[in-house]
């Protein structure tokens, strides 16, 4: 990409769309166009065109999605299969409508099915069910990729879907109510510390495995993709398969795990308890990540450093 091109990221104030804006901040490009949920409706067609028929970008990040763990899957799950299926239809046909270069349409790694062969290849997006917890979310992911493949094939465009594992980080949200398992934990162990609690209590069982990606090395490893050069790129863009790349850490633990990892950097020293009449969703959810590793693509950010700098960012915005 030209360091002078016009680059728009959607959703640009959220955990991965701020991390994309940093690393593209960092890498020198300084013509980027930024609009907030107030500025910019992107649910709404008729604004989404006005705003690409006047701003002409060269290239797109669609960072922008309604995103949660569980409990707001469950409970919200006709908002999640709307709002994401609205806003990346109107995002994805006006790209096209504009003369887009490249875009970079992010997913996640709920849309493979639920009992999935580990570690997870692109290949095996819908050889089976769907973890139903968040079914809605993940139906609307696949449709997402499914149309950045459509409109490759049918008008020529160059839409890329990344699928990073789960994501933490700076800006992250630490609502219980609708964070993922990493933010959740770390406030209520933070929470149970301050007041002096001798035990956190945990959602499921604690086997379930999660690998989880520091949103600076996700940032790094989407801007990377739409830096390859032509022939490199043109290779992810074909008509026989999915447009579709992995973005993962290499390697999973436990929720258990993961708690012990958070009690050890938050600095609690009380039990954990486990109830296991709440959900534990997807057992597991490991992606092969050799295709961007191949195309000199690799995480940085080891995990328990990771969650200290997720900690400090929970402390200098929520405490």
């Amino acid at each position: 990409m030209d360091k002078q091109a016009k680059i728009y990221v959607a959703g640009h104030r959220g955990l991965a769309g701020s991390a994309i804006v940093r690393q593209l901040q960092q890498g020198g490009y300084r013509n980027l166009v930024l609009r907030s949920h107030a500025e910019l409706e992107l649910t709404d067609q008729a604004t989404v065109r006005a705003f690409f028929e006047q701003e002409k970008p060269d290239y797109v990040f669609l960072a922008a999605a309604k995103v949660g763990g569980i409990v707001a899957n469950s409970s919200y799950p006709a908002e999640f299969i709307h709002s994401n299926l609205a806003v990346q239809t109107n995002v994805l046909h006006e790209s096209w409508r504009a003369g887009v270069k490249r875009l970079l349409f992010l997913g996640s790694s709920c849309i493979y099915p639920r009992e999935c062969p580990q570690p997870i290849k692109e290949e095996y997006l819908l050889t089976g069910p769907l973890e139903s917890t968040n079914r809605p979310y993940a139906v609307a992911k696949i449709a997402g990729i499914e149309m950045c493949w459509s409109y490759n094939r049918q008008y020529g465009t160059s839409f890329l879907s990344a699928m990073p594992t789960n994501l933490y980080g700076p800006g992250d949200s630490y609502d219980l109510n609708n964070s993922h398992v990493l933010p959740a934990l770390i406030r209520k162990t933070h929470e149970a510390m301050k007041a002096g609690s001798k035990e956190v209590v945990i959602w499921g069982t604690g086997s379930p495995l999660r690998e989880l990606l520091y949103s600076e090395d996700m940032a790094e490893a989407c801007v990377h993709l739409l830096e390859l050069p032509a022939p490199k790129f043109a290779k992810l863009i074909t008509d026989k398969e999915p447009p579709l790349v992995n973005i993962g850490y290499g390697e999973d633990q436990s929720i258990a795990e993961l708690a012990r990892t958070v009690a050890r950097v938050v600095g609690f020293r009380g039990s954990l308890r486990f109830d296991t009449s709440k959900p534990d969703g997807t057992p597991r959810k490991f992606l092969d990540s050799s295709r961007i590793n191949a195309l000199g693509w690799k995480p940085r950010t080891r995990m328990e450093a990771g969650i200290a700098l997720a900690y400090q960012d929970f402390l200098h915005r929520y405490t």
